[in-house]
């Protein structure tokens, strides 16, 4: 289930964070100044709302069986004559391998194209990921090519490849086409 992601996460969004430190280091994002970290779980909450107040992003809770388990974040929502979107995400190794991720995902891209009305998705993955290249293979995003030292991943610059979905290309949703084994080909 996709639900909000609120301030009551915050025991079980650090039980989960700390039981995967090690699973997730080489995929997370660090600030490139030396000595600067980012935000804690309430700060993150706190300014997620305030961004998802702007129309920013839309932060969502990954929850298994009634238990929190992941996050999935979509940021960098452009509107106008862009209408377009990030998507990020992360799960727990516990529940990994299991299908859950792709499933989020093309939950939050419908919910992206039908209720917010935008256009394009995008999803930007290390290339050694293998994880998440998988998640974005299962889905049918198309690869856009590498972006050199796109982002700031445990402490250093990485490439990153670029996947992206167009609302039209799944009419239906992406969800329906994933469960269909249509994908977004």
């Amino acid at each position: 289930m996709l639900r909000p992601l609120r301030r009551r996460d915050e025991e079980a969004w650090r039980e989960v964070r700390r039981f995967n430190r090690d699973w997730l280091r080489p995929w997370d994002a660090t600030l490139p100044a030396p000595g600067q970290e980012l935000p804690g779980f309430r700060t993150m909450v706190r300014m997620q709302d305030k961004q998802a107040k702007r129309g920013q992003t839309v932060p969502f809770a990954i929850e298994v069986d009634g238990s929190f388990r992941g996050q999935i974040t979509v940021s960098g929502l452009s509107w106008g004559s862009i209408l377009s979107g990030q998507i990020g995400y992360w799960i727990d190794s516990r529940v990994a391998g299991r299908g859950i991720t792709p499933v989020a995902v093309a939950m939050a891209a419908d919910h992206c194209f039908f209720a917010l009305g935008i256009h394009r998705i995008e999803i930007n993955i290390r290339p050694e990921n293998t994880a998440s290249l998988r998640v974005v293979e299962k889905l049918g995003l198309r690869d856009e090519g590498l972006r050199e030292k796109y982002m700031h991943i445990d402490g250093q610059w990485c490439d990153h490849r670029t996947f992206a979905l167009l609302a039209e290309e799944v009419p239906q949703g992406l969800l329906a086409a994933y469960r269909h084994g249509t994908g977004a080909w």
